[in-house]
């Protein structure tokens, strides 16, 4: 198939080669803008679900729904930042 497309496209070498590119972008446009958008609603790429049993009948747990935020701060830096502080020392020093 891609022989006889070659063959036909006109022009000699220069004109096959921006013949060649002229289809292969028509069909990537093509795809991105036709084919694709249709054929995202059939796709299952967007279908997720993301739950948590918590084996209560009610439903299932809401992360922070209402719980009490744990004691201390959950982003205490294990280092000072105080010493980053300071500007670079500059070269002539």
């Amino acid at each position: 198939m891609y022989g006889w497309i070659w063959r036909k496209l006109p022009f000699g070498t220069p004109g096959k080669l921006v013949g060649s590119l002229l289809i292969a972008s028509a069909m990537v446009a093509l795809l991105w803008y036709v084919v694709f958008p249709w054929a995202e609603p059939l796709l299952p790429f967007d279908d997720v679900q993301v739950t948590q049993d918590s084996g209560d009948p009610a439903g299932d747990v809401v992360p922070g729904g209402g719980d009490a935020p744990p004691p201390g701060d959950e982003h205490d830096l294990p280092y000072d930042t105080e010493q980053n502080n300071t500007p670079p020392a500059s070269p002539d020093e």
